[in-house]
């Protein structure tokens, strides 16, 4: 059976207001530097990865980087990991996404499985990316370890 570690990149800027990120472009934060330098400690003394998976994303990437080095293993950038496209919403807060386009910020709210974002995804458009990925790494790596970052 694989084993996959489902890791989070280190801190960014950027958090507060909450806002729609998702495939934005932020740097780590010397914190989350120090994050990834930790988790990568941590993933190469309880594990054995054969393998880490980042998304495109830079934060994912650097991060990712520090777990492959720690572990002695590559990294690859896989695109199916990659975060939501918000389309127009990116990097918009929440506030302005709710007073602009109200009805559409509220089905988010309710129901956001029936919200395509404008110029972006849906939430059926990244299940379908990531199971794509997850099929993948299946096929690759039976009865590994596998980080994904």
């Amino acid at each position: 059976m694989t084993r996959i570690l489902l890791t989070r990149h280190g801190h960014v800027d950027g958090i507060r207001p909450a806002r729609f990120r998702g495939r934005a472009e932020l740097a780590l934060t010397e914190h989350g530097l120090a994050q990834a330098a930790a988790l990568a400690r941590r993933i190469a003394r309880h594990w054995k990865p054969a393998a880490v998976y980042t998304s495109p994303l830079q934060r994912c990437v650097v991060t990712g980087g520090k777990i492959a080095a720690a572990c002695g293993v590559a990294a690859s950038v896989y695109e199916g990991l990659g975060d939501i496209d918000y389309g127009a919403w990116q990097m918009r807060t929440h506030e302005e996404v709710e007073a602009e386009t109200p009805a559409a910020y509220q089905l988010w709210r309710s129901a956001p499985h029936l919200v395509r974002f404008p110029g972006g995804e849906s939430l059926q458009d990244v299940v379908a990316r990531t199971a794509d990925a997850l099929r993948m790494m299946l096929a690759r790596h039976a009865n590994d370890t596998v980080v994904l970052v």
